[in-house]
């Protein structure tokens, strides 16, 4: 009997062509590799942008006193403000200055309640909307506040929120 061997030839495919065709498989497979990550990267910086703008989330920072008991945040306000947000654990008050308005809001907590930083932001900005049109009376006492509270609010009248 006759021994076949298998051929490492592609039938009716000269070698020239045979090589051809493994160059354009490989350039396909690199372009669609190179696509794939241009589209992620764009559909990333997209959705990172998109969140930007809607002012939703957003990275905080947080800024911790042991010595004074504070935290205080950097939050959004708005499309294009920040603002800043202290609760003073010792005091039992949380603060809100926004860059956009030239005034400071206060509010005592309950030590057992103290309530979450989107519901604090979003309690002062009410506040912000219902006193557009009012002139509140101003806190005349700053001396029950804490250190980082008159220091943030030093140049601006304070008000009860």
């Amino acid at each position: 009997p006759q021994s076949y061997t298998a051929s490492s030839r592609l039938p009716c495919i000269p070698h020239q062509l045979k090589c051809l065709l493994i160059v354009v498989v490989v350039v396909v497979i690199l372009v669609v590799v190179i696509v794939a990550f241009l589209l992620l990267g764009l559909h990333l910086t997209e959705t990172h942008a998109e969140t930007g703008l809607d002012g939703e989330g957003t990275p905080q920072q947080l800024s911790m006193s042991k010595k004074e008991r504070t935290g205080t945040f950097a939050v959004q306000d708005g499309l294009n403000t920040s603002a800043v947000v202290v609760y003073d654990y010792s005091k039992l008050l949380v603060s809100f200055r926004s860059w956009r308005h030239r005034a400071c809001y206060i509010t005592r907590v309950d030590k057992d309640n103290i309530p979450g930083l989107d519901t604090v932001t979003e309690t002062f900005q009410q506040a912000l909307v219902k006193d557009a049109g009012d002139h509140p009376v101003p806190l005349a006492d700053r001396s029950i506040l804490g250190t980082t509270i008159n220091i943030l609010c030093s140049t601006v009248p304070i008000y009860w929120a």
